[in-house]
């Protein structure tokens, strides 16, 4: 499965950015897809995930509220809309796909390349 992110960039505090991530490679099946996301020195942390069905969500605290993350019409394709982005909000994303959409993002078996988003205070 080759998973491919798309939409970051850089913004001021406050502002808003939309991730975007298709997968490919199993036509057949259907994922849950998430994010996860790693800062400079810190390591990676779990962002946001969505079933396969699209109707469960799970998100991080540090996100819940600003963030949504929902499936897009072409089938294995996610969003991540990001809303009162924040400083600490910078990091590089990184799109991830499973059978399972786990509370706490585990059990992601497939990983694309990130995408960088930048918050300027």
């Amino acid at each position: 499965v080759q998973l491919q992110a798309s939409g970051g960039g850089l913004v001021q505090a406050g502002g808003s950015l939309r991730l975007s991530c298709a997968a490919s490679g199993r036509p057949r099946e259907t994922y849950a897809m998430g994010w996860w996301r790693q800062a400079p020195g810190q390591e990676r942390e779990f962002v946001a995930v969505i079933s396969a069905s699209g109707t469960t969500t799970y998100y991080a605290d540090s996100v819940k509220g600003r963030f949504t993350i929902s499936r897009e019409s072409a089938e294995n394709t996610v969003g991540l809309q990001m809303n009162r982005l924040k400083p600490e909000d910078t990091a590089v994303y990184y799109c991830t796909a499973g059978m399972h959409a786990h509370p706490l993002g585990y059990g992601m078996e497939h990983w694309g390349g990130g995408t960088q988003v930048t918050v300027s205070s």
